[in-house]
């Protein structure tokens, strides 16, 4: 099978079927059940949600764009699972655990997925284990279950089986090491499991850096519209794809064939999208850093030198950081009023479409965590996170200005 250039793959894919009508885009398959050519035939589709023609398009293109960089033998061991939510892709993966079983998970992950660990998880007995994965240190001796890890969480030291954490975390953008972290995971016979939303296998591929799993919630850059809610989950070894896909096949959570149709047009245009973006973003993290109204700005780019951050982009040569960052306003500004001041950025949650919105962690993204260990994590009661979509950069400006000037009054 040809190997073509990452942008070539973004818009043609990779054909998974015969249609002799030969149409230039792939037939969206909405049927739901298909028929057995003979009663003792096994043929490869049969019932949609256990395999479906559109799905498996859109799982064979993620895969390819996933392994991009592998070679032929190593991409033959990847498979990859479309799903009806970047959760229900999660739960899939997180499910496939027993009880008594350490993950290891970095303390600032998404709200949705800290909420499944420790309200969900926890109570099938799986033991959630959260640590800062800028301290390769820190997370050595959580998988291991020593120091204060021995014993402290009723697993009785017990040696984790998998780390979870964000290639790039929500909302504070730490960039970390993929590399390192699945080096301590793989150490001690534990997966490496690696939430890549925020960069895409456009600008990151953790498949490539020794992770296991890799998981998008596909609603939003590979989407790009606002207008599809998917997840994609690709993992690397047979016996943990078949479990996987018995999780997707009996829990349920499908990508429906419409909605995998969207998401693959969502797909064709990820590099240009992702090209402006992080462009934009740029500016606008720049600009932020000097206005006297923000007292602190997050963007990878702007880490200072030798921080976690600007050794984990030195390391897996990451150099662009898509269209996200996040702000603190300076003291006595209201972050709401900035917020409710917008009038081209939308006050919305989600991240990652053509449109720019912005919103509030504390309320809106990150409730589900307690206060005071929100407040622990960095995610304060000033933080506002902008996505910064492809709009003129200088109106987008001029909007952040005028709501500061308007706050500041």
């Amino acid at each position: 099978m040809a190997r073509y250039g990452f942008d070539t793959q973004l818009v043609h894919g990779t054909r998974v079927y015969d249609d002799p009508a030969n149409p230039v885009n792939p037939p969206v398959y909405t049927a739901s059940t298909f028929a057995f050519p003979t009663a003792d035939s096994s043929p490869q589709w049969d019932y949609a949600r256990s395999g479906n023609p559109t799905r498996q398009f859109v799982e064979t293109q993620i895969a390819r764009l996933e392994t991009a960089g592998l070679d032929e033998d190593a991409v033959a061991d990847v498979r990859s699972f479309a799903f009806a939510s970047g959760l229900a892709a999660i739960h899939a993966i997180l499910s496939t655990f027993a009880p008594g079983d350490v993950i290891v998970a970095d303390k600032t992950v998404y709200g949705g997925t800290y909420s499944q660990l420790q309200d969900h998880f926890t109570r099938w007995g799986i033991v959630v284990r959260l640590v800062d994965f800028d301290d390769v240190d820190g997370v050595e001796r959580a998988v291991a279950g020593t120091g204060e890890f021995a014993g402290a969480d009723g697993a009785d030291g017990a040696v984790a089986k998998a780390v979870y954490f964000e290639a790039l975390t929500n909302p504070l953008l730490a960039l970390h090491d993929v590399a390192a972290v699945s080096e301590i995971a793989h150490r001690h016979g534990a997966i490496s499991i690696v939430d890549n939303t925020f960069l895409t296998p456009y600008l990151l591929r953790p498949l490539e850096f020794g992770a296991d799993v890799v998981l998008h919630s596909a609603t939003k850059y590979l989407g790009g519209h606002s207008n599809v809610i998917a997840g994609l989950a690709t993992v690397r070894g047979k016996d943990l794809a078949d479990r996987v896909y018995f999780a997707q096949n009996r829990l349920g959570g499908i990508l429906s064939p419409r909605d995998c149709e969207v998401l693959r047009t969502g797909i064709q245009t990820l590099a240009l999208r992702l090209d402006r973006q992080s462009a934009s973003a740029e500016i606008v993290a720049r600009t932020l850093a000097d206005d006297d109204r923000v007292k602190t700005v997050n963007y990878p780019s702007l880490a200072e030198a030798g921080s976690p951050t600007a050794e984990a982009a030195r390391t897996l040569g990451v150099t662009a950081f898509g269209g996200v960052l996040s702000f603190e306003v300076a003291d006595g500004i209201d972050p709401l009023a900035v917020l409710d001041g917008l009038h081209l950025f939308t006050r919305a949650v989600s991240l990652g479409a053509v449109e720019s919105l912005a919103e509030y962690p504390a309320r809106m993204t990150h409730f589900e965590i307690p206060k005071p260990q929100r407040l622990e994590f960095g995610i304060t009661d000033e933080l506002l996170r902008l996505s910064v979509g492809i709009e003129n950069v200088d109106d987008l400006l001029a909007d952040l200005r005028q709501a500061l000037d308007a706050a500041a009054k």
